[in-house]
């Protein structure tokens, strides 16, 4: 198991999970390697408290409820969680390897067969999620694990049930990953479909297979252009020519024009018995490449974040939005507020009676404060307007923020 080791601010134990190393991060959190008390193995998902406000609360309770809603051999399975906690808190089952981007990243793109065993496998998967009335909405390589069993899906962050027109959304913004979403979801169109991870898992299967993404650009602005554009074409370089059909339905402009999953997976198949081999042998193979692999790995740090990366999108405006500050704090007409995205916690936001430790007294680090008794009383929230304000400028400032 890679983790790296804990840093003074982390906590050392959340809901049971004894925490034992960092293993991955994002914009929003940070996840650990955990252990629960009987000694089952566990990613511990924590959100950071500088983003904590009652609309991450409310996506993260949202994200809780669809793991506990789906199941399947290739979905990293639901242990438990806490939204309500001072650090909400998400913990499932732990993954043993690396995802398919840094696979790729650090080994190159993988052989035919590969590529389509794990197009059918990935392709089964999300039609189970299907089946259960839902969307990933989020499908790209690093959500991708690559275990010792083969790959398995992660990250329902962004999953909404099917037909649903519902949005925790702002106005002019789009979740999702650019380089891996459909023309419709870039548009914002509501409700989405199925087609939406049909297009999601064409575009993983070209990075799997070349490397690359269907489009590429040097902005943000750019690539939505490209996205949304029905006279667009994806970039097929380096992809095998007997996947090329095949990307190139998943990735069709419109919907209706891609294939189902079922009809995904009997391609994949197509592509796999043409080579001469079986689909389940071409599975046991992907999973002997993935453990030959990482036994060759010396520990690495994960490929840095690329514009493909980004997962809160701000949709093009003719003009810069207005934040509306309430008049009792307004500033005056010179002065523009500034938001600088720094790692760690932020400062509260004038908590009304919080105590202070005395002068010359050592402050109370974070790791003091998991040590605490457990029948603490609940931490005072921010007020509503604090929470307003702070949502308003993350907001403006979204597509400037790294993510």
């Amino acid at each position: 198991m890679n983790a790296a080791a804990l840093s003074p601010e982390d906590p050392t134990e959340l809901g049971g999970f004894e925490l034992l190393g960092r293993i991955g991060h994002g914009g929003m959190g940070q996840v650990y390697l955990g252990e629960s008390p009987g000694g089952e193995p566990a990613a511990v998902k924590v959100i950071k408290p500088s983003v904590v406000d009652s609309e991450t609360r409310l996506r993260f309770a949202q994200e809780i409820e669809v793991l506990k809603t789906i199941w399947g051999p290739r979905i990293a399975a639901f242990l438990d969680a806490d939204a309500d906690a001072e650090q909400p808190w998400l913990a499932t089952e732990y993954v043993d390897g690396p995802d398919l981007r840094k696979h790729v990243h650090t080994h190159g793109p993988l052989p035919l067969v590969l590529t389509a065993s794990l197009g059918a496998t990935l392709a089964e998967a999300l039609h189970v999620v299907h089946k259960q009335g839902l969307l990933h909405r989020d499908l790209k390589p690093a959500n991708i694990l690559l275990g010792q069993n083969g790959p398995k899906v992660i990250d329902f962050g962004l999953a909404v049930f099917t037909e649903s027109s519902a949005s925790l959304t702002a106005p002019n913004t789009v979740l999702g990953t650019p380089a891996c979403m459909a023309p419709e979801q870039a548009m914002g169109e509501k409700p989405l479909s199925p087609g939406v991870d049909v297009y999601a898992l064409g575009a993983v299967l070209l990075f799997a297979a070349s490397g690359h993404y269907p489009f590429r650009a040097d902005n943000i602005h750019a690539l939505f252009n490209l996205i949304v554009r029905d006279d667009s074409r994806p970039d097929f370089g380096g992809a095998p020519d007997e996947l090329v059909p095949l990307l190139t339905a998943m990735l069709s402009h419109k919907a209706g024009d891609r294939p189902t999953l079922p009809e995904v997976v009997k391609q994949c198949r197509a592509v796999v018995e043409g080579q001469g081999m079986k689909i389940a042998q071409a599975r046991r193979r992907l999973t002997a490449h993935i453990t030959d692999t990482r036994i060759q790995d010396a520990p690495t740090e994960p490929p840095p974040p690329t514009l493909a990366d980004r997962t809160t999108v701000t949709t093009p405006q003719p003009t810069a939005p207005t934040v509306l500050l309430p008049e009792a704090d307004t500033p005056p007409a010179a002065y523009t507020p500034t938001v600088k995205v720094r790692p760690g916690p932020s400062a509260p936001t004038a908590p009304p009676a919080r105590p202070t430790a005395p002068p010359g007294a050592p402050p109370v680090s974070s790791r003091s404060k998991e040590r605490s008794a457990p029948g603490r009383a609940k931490p005072v929230l921010h007020s509503a307007q604090a929470k307003r304000v702070a949502q308003q400028l993350r907001e403006t400032y979204a597509q400037h923020a790294k993510f």
